[in-house]
């Protein structure tokens, strides 16, 4: 019997590549990405477990995966220091330059 790629491999990959790529998108649209990709990966390998000999291509989903989880932790961590900015400064001291400048004169 003939092998047949296993589905969505190549689009898992992509979407592992974006959600790193755009994790500086205030991490929203990397971690929309990220968990598509980490979703469709998990349905490839479950689907690649339960018949092995008929598909293939699993390096190109466990790749995909992790660079899905990658791309997960980078936008949380990017999501969690916009929080903080904003938090911490105001978004008007943030969008003003003049008053962000003074800002961080004061902690110098």
């Amino acid at each position: 019997m003939e092998q047949q790629k296993l589905p969505n491999a190549t689009l898992i990959m992509v979407f592992g590549i974006i959600s790193i790529v755009t994790c500086c998108c205030y991490g929203v649209l990397g971690l929309i990405f990220g968990v598509i990709a980490l979703i469709l990966a998990n349905k490839a390998m479950k689907l690649h477990a339960e018949n092995p000999d008929m598909y293939e291509g699993l390096s190109t989903v466990k790749t995909g995966r992790i660079l899905a989880i990658i791309g997960i932790v980078l936008n949380v961590l990017y999501l969690l220091m916009c929080i903080w900015a904003i938090s911490t400064f105001g978004w008007e001291t943030l969008q003003d330059p003049q008053k962000m400048q003074e800002l961080l004169e004061q902690y110098q």
